[in-house]
């Protein structure tokens, strides 16, 4: 036995070890003395300690603060054969060396993932066990001081395909639209409730019109896309009960103008929103401009702004819903966003609640089970510590200390909608036996859309539910989503979780993943979405003193880059939005 100094070593110290997996503790210890049992290192790598055999200790270990997991696929060099491993991180904390005070929370997640994310760097990722384990013992030798130990767990998985991911963080600009009908619908329902000529979309796409023509006819034959007079196309709206088309709005009795207007921005929103009102009627205005110049089959008609408006019962309320025709930074949608909630707020003059409902891109909790957010869940705006719910970035400016941000906040007078929505997520949160409200509205909603609805709003497959973290540059690298510490407490399946925070947009930091997520943690954001902020300034003009924003959960970006989930995202948003509705108090005058 020899004596050593007393001074804080970092020791590793075998676990346990099976056929197909092993689980090692890498942590600062203070050693005075060393056996043959312990390989003491030197040189470059003075205050490393290897035990050669497991060290039983006794009592109750603590459970692991954080934990991170990611795999990694091996090739064989000898037969080339591929093979999945699983890799996780639990993380232990202690006081800083220059501090008494423990790190918070969101400091201990911070360092956990900047910490993960140099393990991985690219740059130099460990090739083979030895290397990587190494890394993690000289980072807590150098670093991250507030790391009091980390239990490493490898375990080989079978029969894993290799997967197909995107390559970086950062989708390339400039791609060719490539022609389909599935491309034709999306640009006619992002379009309703304005109607689209094949002249103005071949033209702006760069495509041939006799080829566009064949795709619409197609579309028409499945019943999705109808045809107006002038040559214009917009989108059958099969599941509407009755839809008038009008020169204008009838005029209304009192007792039946809505003092609820409810907005969306995408057509699975609309039909999402639409399928939670009841006694429904759909008006839809038209607008033509006069004709642009004449083709070989003559002159065509241009449409201005329409609008589409749905009117009916939510519990003891009168609702309208509407669908902006775009949504956006240009100017074009910026008016058009803006001019479309005036119109709306100034033919239906009873509105007092105002309600925003659609997808979101979700600001994913890498460590904290908790506070994670998944493909399927729905963000409620709910003020931050400035009592904002909504924030636009105009800039955001990369400096030596970090990022600066220019923000125009977005607030309520009224916050009763944010009191609503935070009592349903406290009664589902205390309470997991008894199905919230907006489940059974989700589900008899999927129920009345059937399996043959287009869009299909379906849950998509929890395997299709990636997590990234960008971890440099453009560089990614998927990681498994966060576990609960307490093995009794999970997901139900089919039983989306509510989140309260603020929401933001901006173009910039949603286009740049890691702005996106420096914004989003100084900030407190939880979703992001396409830039409502033209709408909420439209709102506040007219004076409307109760507005909330809800967000099912698309992706993990701004909601418009993960189709498959947007219809289900949405009619959980939908659901969402008819159990806050259904809590609050009804109208007098009804």
């Amino acid at each position: 036995m020899t004596e050593t100094k007393d001074e804080e070593q970092v020791v590793m110290t075998p676990k346990s070890k099976t056929a197909n997996s092993t689980t090692l503790i890498i942590e600062r210890k203070r050693i005075q003395k060393t056996d043959d049992k312990m390989h003491v290192a030197g040189g470059q790598h003075t205050g490393i300690v290897i035990n050669k055999e497991a060290v039983i200790e006794n009592g109750t270990s603590e459970p692991a603060q954080l934990s991170l997991e990611f795999r990694v696929f091996l090739v064989s060099g000898q037969t080339g054969k591929h093979t999945q491993e699983s890799r996780i991180l639990r993380f232990w904390f202690r006081p800083s060396p220059d501090t008494v005070d423990f790190p918070s929370d969101d400091k201990q997640a911070s360092v956990a993932q900047d910490f993960f994310k140099e393990l991985v760097s690219p740059k130099d990722f460990p090739r083979d066990y030895v290397g990587f384990i190494k890394k993690i013992m000289k980072l807590m030798q150098h670093n991250y001081q507030t790391i009091k130990k980390i239990e490493v767990e490898l375990k080989q998985l079978e029969g894993e395909p290799v997967p197909v991911r995107p390559l970086s963080a950062e989708e390339p600009l400039g791609n060719v639209v490539v022609l389909t009908a599935e491309k034709v619908l999306e640009l006619i329902e992002s379009a309703y409730p304005n109607p689209i000529t094949i002249h103005d979309v071949a033209k702006e796409n760069g495509w041939d019109e006799d080829e566009l023509a064949n795709h619409v006819a197609e579309l028409e034959s499945r019943n999705l896309v109808k045809n107006l007079e002038h040559g214009a196309f917009t989108r059958q709206q099969s599941h509407d009960v009755q839809v008038t088309i009008v020169k204008q709005m009838p005029t209304m009795i009192s007792s039946k103008q809505p003092t609820i207007a409810i907005i969306t921005a995408q057509y699975c929103e609309k039909l999402a929103v639409d399928s939670m009102i009841e006694n429904k009627e759909t008006f839809v205005r038209y607008t033509t401009v006069g004709c642009s110049s004449p083709t070989s089959d003559g002159p065509i008609t241009r449409f201005g702004e329409s609008n589409v408006y749905t009117l009916g019962n939510i519990g003891a309320h009168r609702i309208v819903c509407t669908k902006l025709p775009t949504v956006g930074h240009t100017r074009e949608a910026m008016t058009a966003a803006g001019n479309t909630t005036t119109r709306l707020l100034g033919t239906f003059q009873k509105v007092d609640y105002v309600f925003l409902v659609g997808v979101g891109g979700g600001v994913p909790h890498y460590t904290d089970y908790k506070k994670h957010i998944r493909l399927g869940d729905v963000v409620v705006s709910y003020p931050t510590k400035d009592k904002n719910i909504y924030l636009y970035c105009d800039k955001a400016t990369v400096t030596d200390k970090g990022c600066e941000f220019e923000v125009k906040p977005y607030r309520p007078n009224n916050l009763n909608l944010q009191e609503i929505a935070a009592n349903l997520k406290l009664s589902a949160d205390n309470d997991n036996e008894v199905t919230p409200p907006w489940v059974n509205y989700m589900r008899d909603a999927l129920n009345t859309f059937g399996s043959s609805s287009e869009p299909d709003f379906k849950p998509p497959s929890s395997e299709t539910d990636k997590l990234y973290m960008n971890i440099g540059n453009k560089d990614i690298i998927e990681v498994a989503h966060p576990l609960p510490q307490d093995k009794t407490v999970k997901r139900q399946e089919g039983r989306p979780r509510i989140h309260l925070g603020s929401i933001a947009s901006g173009r910039q930091i949603v286009r740049e993943d890691s702005i996106r997520q420096k914004f989003a943690a100084q900030m407190g954001v939880l979703s992001f979405d396409c830039e409502f902020d033209a709408v909420i300034e439209s709102i506040l003009g007219n004076c409307k003193d109760s507005f909330i924003c809800i967000r099912g959960i698309a992706d993990y970006k701004d909601g418009t880059r993960q189709k498959e989930w947007q219809p289900y995202a949405s009619l959980v948003a939908a659901s969402v939005t008819k159990a806050i509705i259904c809590g609050m108090e009804a109208p007098s005058n009804i």
